[in-house]
């Protein structure tokens, strides 16, 4: 390199991102948005904030597995390393086509994300990721070599140090930095060190081959065995405290034939297909599970529709009430945590903020219901998609051993979004119709964001865990959810991601393409940090699916069909004023294909209570039935309606009245009234202790069907859609650290940090006065008095000249800048201010100083 390009080449990170274009700055601060988190002043601080350990390891493990590994060879290379080094230690000495040919991508990988800054002969990995990756005693390298020769061997004497030279048939010096680099010359020599390594016996060589790989550090006594002390005495084996050894960095190299990873991974594993299915199939059953999924999420807030299960002071459902509405689902508890975490991420359950607070609908439940099918699902698959809470840590522990509840508190995982669009996006990679291997869909993943082990930054690597198990639990709620059909992606599926929407194929393939096919693949980049979808662009996707959704969706039925064993079955979707007044009338007793609604007592009391009459419920279902009524259903409803309202109940604290005065004497003459507290006030009359709720249960589990009315004696009308919460907002993502930026963030940004770098690096004339060393040579505020700096303000508007000035506003905060003065008066300038882009006005008493710019040349 000649002496020009070597003045050229950067001196710091802070000198390589100034050489940047402002495309190259952008692509930095949209892969590490946290670096514009506050904006920096100038792009030396941009450079000091890339450095620090926080963000340092937030870039590294953002890296995929390939570029992981370059890192760390980079940190076991000399600093600074040549391209054609760190080549040698991910390719070995035999040279591997692959990595090379991937490897200029993962250089220019960190170096886009200023992780290395340098010329190809000159490459440094930044200092904190080289502390974070580097050997050392207290955290072993990832690539398992150890310390150098020169590192391990620091603390011997030098009269050790001359012994291992003679014993390996070196010039002796008395100087040991001469004699270290003497050693790792010959350890760094292939064929010395072959001729040295040949001389050993095999129990040495089966030593080395022990450590080679790492852990390279091994144990030995205060009397070594004879094949142990040749390793000692030649230096293989270097002690690092009383009983330790390591295997040094420059020996293992060479029994690794230069290579700095046992295995390296330049490409990324592709996601194989177990089985392929016509599109049209994939998309039919993706269609009916998305029809039983809104069909399941009505049937949980129906379930809650008067209050649902109280919230346990520490918040969420409980045990017993997740259990129960597991059973009322017909599901496993885990799959009803889904669901119920479903309605909460939609905004369409909550809390309803009472003294005994309890989990009830919402008012956008209400109008949820009235939208058509497909724009529900949509709803629903969108909020799943977008949500950090993850149902699938319900029933675990918590890092204070206590459980996770459904609904309740540390259930946010920020994660969750980024993995679920992964792993929906690598579905979409697949051709239309297959279904991937869920074993290679992780180790995609696992490639994208490696594994790391315990984090240097005092982390336990549980989080690398949680990746796995998240996208396992998405694979399984996107097929509950519709999303796929048969584990591959449907249509619907693909426009939720803003995935292109591929053509059908025109011949139809096998049904199943059989266990272990693999079927092309695509190798795309380790997905970059792209910005959050905006809400414009997340409507348009929730749109496109459920129009692809719509004509999937069976049209809803007017007609049920009755059954001679008081049952109903509906083939398939009910228009909603239909479901709602059969939902009432009848419990639903299985789902699927059709849902079959059956008949009881208790069933038509509940429409009764919600304001039917005998007449409404038998002109409903003459009218909607596509069989004839049975005689059985009639004589239900007609019984349950002869006795409904018979018994009257209100408040006394209760009372029951009722015009026969037998029957108040049967209920006064049962055992079970003994807990009512009842005693008669009037022949058709009673008092009871118990309050009106707890008089109408104890009166019904009894075998009769009272009625509760109000004060004034008229019947009061009960609606199971009653309790509603307040308006409630549906719960936000918890972010997984600051947003990427948009690019109109970003061009602001990058325009700000130019100025105020273009402030603090313009060349300046010595403060008068101050001589060299002063605060305008190490980039502080310039000090001048007031007379003098109105005076040079005023000579620069005359002359047109930029100034360097402090200023201090009215919040006390110091920054400098250039600017162009344009005019002076009444105490203030006005001036144009290359930091800001634009023309200010400043008072002159706030300016701390001024400068001249120096002249260029």
């Amino acid at each position: 390199m000649s002496t020009e390009e070597k003045s050229a080449a950067p001196r710091s990170l802070a000198e390589a991102l100034r050489a940047r274009d402002d495309v190259s700055l952008a692509a930095l601060l949209r892969s590490r948005p946290d670096l514009i988190t506050p904006v920096p002043t100038d792009l030396t601080q941009l450079a000091t904030r890339a450095g620090t350990r926080a963000s340092v390891v937030r870039a590294l493990e953002r890296l995929d597995r390939f570029t992981l590994q370059t890192a760390e060879a980079l940190a076991v290379a000399g600093d600074p390393a040549t391209y054609g080094e760190l080549l040698g230690l991910m390719a070995g000495d035999d040279g591997d086509p692959a990595v090379a040919g991937a490897l200029p991508r993962a250089v220019a990988l960190l170096r886009e994300q200023a992780l290395v800054w340098g010329g190809d002969d000159r490459l440094r990995l930044v200092r904190t990721a080289r502390e974070l990756l580097a050997p050392s005693a207290q955290h072993p390298s990832p690539t398992g070599l150890g310390p150098t020769v020169r590192e391990a061997a620091a603390g011997m004497s030098p009269g050790r140090v001359q012994d291992l030279l003679t014993t390996l048939g070196l010039p002796s010096t008395h100087d040991s930095v001469t004699a270290l680099a003497a050693l790792s010359a010959l350890f760094t020599d292939r064929e010395r060190m072959a001729a040295l390594l040949a001389e050993l016996p095999a129990g040495s060589v089966e030593v080395l081959d022990r450590l080679v790989w790492g852990p390279p550090y091994g144990q030995v006594t205060h009397d070594p065995a004879p094949h142990l002390r040749q390793l000692l005495d030649r230096g293989l084996l270097l002690p690092t405290a009383p009983g330790t050894v390591v295997l040094p960095r420059e020996v293992a190299l060479h029994l690794r034939a230069g290579r700095a990873h046992r295995t390296t991974e330049p490409v990324p594993p592709p996601v194989e297909a177990v089985a392929a299915y016509r599109p049209q199939v994939v998309d039919a059953t993706a269609a009916g599970q998305a029809l039983a999924a809104l069909a399941t999420v009505e049937e949980l807030l129906k379930d809650w529709h008067e209050g649902g299960p109280a919230v346990l002071r520490a918040g969420g459902l409980s045990v017993r009430d997740l259990k129960r509405t597991a059973v009322a689902l017909d599901v496993p508890e885990p799959v009803a945590a889904f669901w119920t975490e479903l309605a909460y991420a939609a905004g369409l359950l909550a809390s309803d903020g009472e003294a005994d607070e309890r989990y009830a609908a919402t008012p956008a439940y209400d109008e949820w219901r009235e939208l058509p099918a497909a724009e529900r699902w949509a709803r629903l698959a969108e909020a799943w998609l977008a949500a950090t809470r993850t149902p699938g840590l319900v029933g675990g522990r918590d890092a204070k051993d206590r459980t996770l509840s459904a609904l309740g508190p540390n259930l946010d995982r920020s994660a969750a979004p980024e993995v679920r669009h992964r792993v929906l996006a690598l579905l979409a990679g697949l051709p239309e119709g297959s279904a991937p291997a869920e074993e290679s869909v992780l180790a995609r993943l696992r490639w994208e964001r490696p594994l790391r082990g315990p984090r240097r930054d005092g982390g336990d690597g549980r989080e690398d865990d949680l990746r796995t198990r998240l996208a396992r639990w998405t694979l399984a709620e996107a097929e509950l959810l519709g999303v796929t059909g048969r584990g591959a992606l449907a249509a619907a599926g693909r426009a939720l991601i803003g995935a292109p929407e591929p053509a059908h194929r025109a011949g139809p393939p096998e049904d199943s393409a059989g266990p272990g096919a693999k079927l092309p693949v695509h190798h795309h980049r380790t997905p970059a940090a792209l910005p959050s979808p905006s809400a414009a662009e997340r409507a348009a996707a929730s749109a496109a699916a459920a129009r692809l959704l719509a004509p999937l969706l069976p049209e809803p039925l007017d007609h049920v069909l009755l059954q001679a064993d008081l049952t109903a079955v509906a083939p398939g979707p009910l228009e909603r004023p239909l479901a709602d007044t059969l939902g009432v009338l009848a419990d639903v007793e299985s789902r699927g294909g059709a849902t079959v609604y059956r008949f009881t007592p208790g069933s038509v009391r509940r429409a009764l209570d919600a304001g039917r009459t005998a007449a409404d419920l038998h002109a409903f279902l003459a009218r909607h039935s596509r069989t004839p009524v049975p005689q059985p259903l009639t004589y239900l409803i007609d019984d349950v309606a002869r006795r409904h309202g018979q018994l009257r109940v209100g408040a006394a604290s209760a009372y029951v009245r009722c015009d026969d005065d037998a029957t108040l004497d049967e209920i006064l003459a049962d055992k079970r009234a003994a807990g009512l507290g009842l005693r008669r006030l009037a022949p058709t009359v009673l008092a009871a202790e118990a309050d009106p709720a707890a008089l109408l249960e104890g009166l019904r589990a009894m075998g009769f069907a009272p009625a509760a009315e109000s004060a004034g004696g008229d019947v009061l009308i009960s609606r199971a859609d009653a309790h509603r919460t307040p308006p409630r907002a549906a719960p936000e993502p918890v972010p997984d650290g600051p947003p990427v930026p948009d690019d109109t963030l970003l061009t602001a940004a990058i325009r700000a940090v130019r100025a105020g770098d273009l402030a603090s690096t313009a060349p300046r004339k010595p403060v008068p006065g101050t001589g060299e060393g002063t605060p305008a040579a190490n980039g502080e505020l310039p000090r001048t008095g007031a007379a003098e700096t109105l005076a040079t303000v005023q000579a620069a508007v005359l002359t047109g000249e930029a100034l360097w000035i402090g200023y201090v506003n009215a919040e006390g905060a110091a920054s400098q800048r250039v600017i162009a003065p344009i005019r002076v008066e009444g105490g203030f300038v006005t001036a144009y201010d290359h930091t800001a882009d634009e023309v200010r006005t400043y008072p002159l008493h706030r300016i701390t100083g001024v400068a001249e710019l120096a002249e260029e040349g």
